[in-house]
């Protein structure tokens, strides 16, 4: 541990990171220059240089220099001025391109603390907000500090717990009980909705079900989420009349774990003629950053070993398997398209492996 560094555990320091990303305060992992986050900085800040993605300097047009050739590794970048905080969100937004398409030359620099520069675009991930940094800026306040191996510790699924349980009658079934989980370094509560009778000797039917705020309670058509949810729970009451069970794993990680911003940063980048893979791309996000851990957690503390997995991904049966769980089959979850999502669902057959028609 660097003597800067605070003697907290590193949970608490990841955390205390991921807190301060979201207020637009400065960080200090060590072995690496001051990085304060653009997208939620604030005052009369300005740098030279930039932390980017590789995904978002290959945009930029910089993958052709040799210190932003190498895929998937990030990027320091300078221009010909300093980075006052508009020309540094235009930079680091890809929605905006089309309002500010002229932008650079920019120059890509070396970069000597990679594992630094790592986490620290996982910690932008992890707050929800845009994986990108002035580099070194003037004008900044006190920054939190902590070590690039801290950022494992942030959502460490073993530290999972139950908080409470009750009952909760929802229309697919009146019976339904829910269980609330909680972990001390995470701001996220994931729960478990359960339907029927447990029964240790015969395999739930499981969904697990990220977050989709415009799916699950607006109605959104641009996905899938709102009619598989409802039709998941609908599955599993079907299933209790038949003197089997469902859990459904409702997981806090909206856009597949990029966060809600960003997710409709994609959808903006969508209506641009983008697909969805494309779009998380041009963030510099990924497509996948979902908490398969956490998902094997809850189900282990709900004293589940084996599961029949609702899934059209083969993708997502390995993430689980990989976990620790063992899923006895899989069950397609296959729902019609319509003329809104037919193009993110033809995305996810022939660009995600989905199985889907």
């Amino acid at each position: 541990m660097s003597e800067a560094t605070p003697s907290y555990s590193p949970a608490r320091r990841a955390a205390q990171a991921v807190d301060a990303l979201r207020h637009g305060w400065p960080l200090v992992i060590a072995g690496a220059p001051l990085l304060q986050p653009v997208e939620t900085a604030f005052g009369d800040l300005s740098g030279d240089a930039m932390l980017l993605s590789a995904s978002r300097a290959a945009t930029l047009k910089l993958a052709n220099q040799i210190e932003a050739a190498v895929p998937r590794q990030p990027v320091l970048m300078r221009a010909a001025d300093p980075f006052d905080l508009p020309l540094a969100l235009a930079v680091a937004d890809p929605a905006l391109d089309m309002e500010n398409p002229l932008k650079g030359p920019f120059k890509a620099l070396p970069l000597a603390w990679e594992e630094q520069a790592r986490a620290a675009l996982e910690l932008a991930r992890m707050a929800g907000i845009l994986p990108a940094f002035l580099v070194d800026p003037r004008g900044v306040g006190e920054p939190v500090t902590l070590e690039a191996s801290d950022v494992a510790a942030y959502a460490d699924a073993t530290r999972l717990q139950i908080a409470t349980r009750a009952k909760l009658p929802v229309v697919a079934a009146e019976g339904a009980r829910i269980v609330a989980f909680r972990s001390p370094d995470d701001t996220r509560e994931h729960v478990a909705l359960m339907i029927g009778q447990q029964n240790a000797e015969r395999p739930p039917l499981v969904r697990l079900h990220s977050e989709c705020l415009t799916g699950d309670i607006l109605g959104s058509l641009k996905c899938d989420c709102g009619p598989q949810l409802d039709a998941a729970l609908h599955a599993m009451a079907e299933e209790a009349g038949k003197g089997g069970w469902g859990v459904l794993l409702y997981l806090r990680q909206e856009g597949r774990g990029i966060g809600l911003v960003n997710k409709l940063r994609a959808y903006r980048l969508q209506d641009q003629g983008f697909d969805t893979v494309d779009a998380n791309t041009r963030l510099g996000l990924p497509d996948e950053a979902r908490d398969f851990p956490i998902a094997a957690r809850m189900l282990e503390l709900l004293g589940v070993r084996a599961i029949r997995l609702m899934t059209n991904n083969p993708a997502k049966v390995a993430a689980v398997e990989g976990e620790g769980v063992t899923v006895a089959e899989r069950v397609p979850h296959a729902l019609p398209d319509n003329p809104h999502n037919a193009r993110y669902l033809a995305t996810k057959r022939d660009r995600a492996g989905h199985l889907l028609p």
